[in-house]
């Protein structure tokens, strides 16, 4: 079984390696690609797509299994998921997306949703005190609901845009990221100006 770990990665905190770690032992996946977002439509991102990919490539570095792959920043932009999961099975066979509970809860708002389940699994990642009633809803309202399998993962208490706030204001983001992420964000100056950017 093919994992995919989608996301802007801007940057890749704790709680990602975290997910990734937890999907790999919950769901015996054979291996994990993290992928990281291209121009993602309605969604603005402070570091341009091969700054992203050397961060996440720190970050998992660790991870067994686990391969940061340039699949949906090299394609066409936009690159919606259920274009990404529908390469991946006619490559893999097998294919289990990876969101968090929080993404979940909006996938109603994805482009084509209900193509993603025809082509793979979603692993969702939830976490103590998550209101499972919002879960429910969109697990009510998809056409595949047996498509959808959920794992817990410890809480994590962060996020990449308290971690860009962090670094713009001069404090620290030890144990926030792992220390490979944190090395480049400090060798590259990222995130220290908090105007940001549209990746074009």
């Amino acid at each position: 079984m093919t994992g995919l770990f989608g996301g802007t990665f801007d940057p890749p905190h704790v709680g990602h390696v975290a997910l990734a770690r937890a999907a790999l032992d919950h769901l015996r996946l054979d291996r994990l690609l993290v992928v990281p977002a291209g121009r993602t439509p309605g969604k603005r991102v402070a570091s341009d797509p091969a700054v992203r990919v050397a961060l996440a490539q720190a970050a998992f570095d660790g991870v067994p299994q686990a391969q940061v792959s340039r699949l949906d920043i090299d394609r066409p932009q936009p690159a919606y998921s259920f274009e990404t999961v529908r390469w991946a099975r006619e490559r893999w066979g097998d294919v289990i997306f990876l969101v968090g509970a929080d993404r979940f809860a909006d996938f109603l708002t994805w482009e084509r949703p209900n193509e993603v389940l025809r082509y793979a699994r979603l692993g969702v990642a939830t976490r103590p005190g998550f209101d499972r009633d919002r879960l429910a809803g969109v697990l009510a309202a998809v056409e595949r609901p047996d498509q959808v399998q959920f794992f817990e993962i410890p809480p994590v208490a962060v996020s990449s845009t308290d971690v860009r706030r962090r670094v713009a204001a001069g404090e620290p983001i030890e144990g926030l990221v792992p220390p490979g992420v944190e090395r480049l964000i400090h060798d590259l100056g990222l995130y220290r100006n908090q105007r940001r950017a549209p990746v074009h």
